[in-house]
C-alpha cells in the first residue's frame, strides 16, 4: 500500500470545491514529520520533541552503538517512530559519495544496518518501523532499479520511505511493501522535480522558506521551484535535516506552522 496524498485534494480541486460552496470539503490529510538523526549534530536532542518519525543513522555513514541506543531511547520516550537510515559504507564521505557496490553486497549491508538498529530499538522498548536510504544511496535508488531491488530484498517486510515516483517506491510497491513518499521542507527543488544539489546556491532554504514549503506540501502537495514554476509533490511525509544550519529552530517553527494551520501530524508507521 502506498501512503501518498491520494486522500487529500489538490490545490486546484480545493479551489473548485470552494467555488461550488462545499462546506465540508477536506483540505488536508494527516502528514508525517520526519528528521534524519543520530549523525552527530547538536539538533538531535531537541528534534525528538518535534518530529513524528526519526530516521536513525545505523553506523555506515554516521553513528555507532552509543548514538543508536540514545536515539532509540529518545524516540520511545517521545512516542516517535524509529526508522533505519541506511547508507553506503562510507563514513569518510558521510554517505554522500556514489560508490560502485555490487547489488548482493548492498543487500547484505542494508540488512546488517537494519539488524543493528533493531537490537537497539528492542533494548529501548521500541521497534524499527520503516527504512529510508541516506545520501548517495537515496539518490541512486531513486533512479536505478537494481539498487532499489537490492534495498527491497533487505528490508524484511518493513515500510519504505523514499522520493516520490522513484524506482525504490515502484520496486517496493511491486514487492507488496508499504511505501511512503516524502518531500523536503528545507531543500530547494528544480523545475524537473529533483532536489537542487547541495553545492549549488540556494540549495538549502532558510526558516521562512522551509515554513512556506512545508505548508504548501501539506496543504496542496506542491512546491515552488528554484526556477520559478510550482510543481506537484505527492508526499505523505515531510523531511527536515539535522545538519541544516539552525535545524532545531526550523523544525520547531515548521511544526508550529503546521499545527496552526490545523494540519494533523501523525507517524505513518
Amino acid at each position: 500500500m502506498q501512503a501518498g496524498r491520494e486522500s487529500a485534494p489538490s490545490g486546484r480541486e480545493y479551489a473548485a470545491g470552494r467555488e461550488r460552496g462545499l462546506r465540508d470539503f477536506c483540505i488536508e490529510a494527516p502528514i508525517d514529520l520526519n528528521a534524519d538523526v543520530g549523525e552527530g549534530f547538536e539538533a538531535d536532542a531537541g528534534l525528538f520533541g518535534v518530529v513524528t518519525s526519526a530516521s536513525v543513522a545505523c553506523g555506515f555513514h554516521a553513528g555507532d552503538d552509543e548514538t543508536m541506543g540514545i536515539a532509540c531511547s529518545s524516540a520511545v520516550e517521545h512516542g516517535v517512530a524509529i526508522g533505519a537510515h541506511v547508507s553506503y559504507r562510507d563514513r569518510e564521505g558521510f554517505g554522500r559519495r556514489e560508490l560502485a557496490v555490487p547489488a548482493t553486497v548492498l543487500r547484505d549491508d542494508v540488512a546488517a544496518q537494519i539488524l543493528a538498529l533493531r537490537e537497539h530499538a528492542s533494548a529501548a522498548g521500541g521497534r524499527v518501523a520503516y527504512v529510508k536510504p541516506h545520501g548517495a544511496l537515496y539518490h541512486r535508488a531513486t533512479d536505478d532499479a537494481e539498487t532499489a531491488w537490492a534495498i527491497v530484498a533487505a528490508v524484511d517486510g518493513l515500510p519504505v520511505l523514499a522520493f516520490p515516483r522513484s524506482q525504490l517506491i515502484e520496486c517496493a510497491r511491486a514487492a507488496g511493501l508499504q511505501t511512503v513518499a516524502e518531500a523536503f521542507a528545507d531543500r530547494a527543488y528544480t523545475a524537473g522535480g529533483a532536489l537542487v544539489a547541495r553545492g549549488e546556491p540556494g540549495a538549502l532554504l532558510d526558516e521562512d522558506g522551509a515554513i512556506r514549503q512545508a505548508l504548501a506540501i501539506a496543504r496542496d502537495g506542491t512546491v515552488e521551484t528554484r526556477d520559478g514554476p510550482r510543481i506537484d509533490v505527492d508526499a505523505a511525509s515531510i523531511c527536515l535535516h539535522s545538519d541544516t544550519p539552525g535545524a532545531l529552530a526550523i523544525a520547531r517553527r515548521v511544526r508550529a506552522a503546521l499545527e496552526a494551520a490545523a494540519i494533523e501530524l501523525r507517524a505513518f508507521a
